[in-house]
């Protein structure tokens, strides 16, 4: 019984969340969610410093085997992308520095692999996370950065946990060569 532990990181300067989950014989089930409120801090860099110390924290309790974050998305804002990418890499280096590797993930492709609509909701997310790892009502939480963390968990969960089919084809070419009986003429 091979175990595997991951954690998904939503990163983010007024609230930071995220999720832990522990994968045992191939199914994913849910450690720990949790949100950092960030707002308290008025100096951008105690919060920075606060991120830093939580995500180190949760590795040495949790020990994960890989962290999965979010990646910052384009928006409009200059300031607010630059304060984001800042809280995503103080959480990168937070892992590096306590040898986790990590695997960082466009919010459309994490919304795909939990809902199959790139576009879902932050609301969606959380629900089909909710089936998906049998969460009880009462242990999901108000605040929705925590399940984007769990997303990004899980997310990483299936990108690589697919099993390698023997077939692999190069173009419809080989494909067409190598499955005649599927070809029409």
């Amino acid at each position: 019984m091979k175990e595997r532990i991951i954690i998904g990181i939503d990163p983010g300067t007024n609230v930071m969340g995220y999720g832990i989950l522990q994968v045992l014989d191939n199914k994913p089930q849910l450690m720990a969610m949790g949100v950092l409120q960030l707002s308290k801090f008025e100096n951008h860099y105690m919060r920075l410093h606060r991120i830093f110390e939580r995500v180190q924290g949760l590795i040495d309790q949790y020990h994960p085997d890989e962290m999965a974050i979010e990646a910052p998305f384009f928006g409009k804002n200059v300031q607010s992308m630059l304060k984001l990418g800042r809280a995503q890499g103080v959480a990168m280096a937070a892992a590096l520095s306590r040898d986790v590797p990590i695997a960082e993930y466009a919010p459309l492709k994490i919304k795909m692999s939990i809902t199959g609509n790139g576009s879902a909701s932050k609301e969606q997310v959380a629900d089909m996370l909710k089936r998906m790892l049998h969460i009880s009502e009462e242990n999901m939480l108000p605040q929705l950065d925590a399940t984007d963390g769990l997303a990004a968990a899980l997310c990483h969960f299936f990108q690589t946990n697919r099993p390698q089919t023997e077939k692999t084809y190069t173009s419809w070419k080989d494909f067409m060569a190598k499955n005649p009986s599927k070809v029409k003429k």
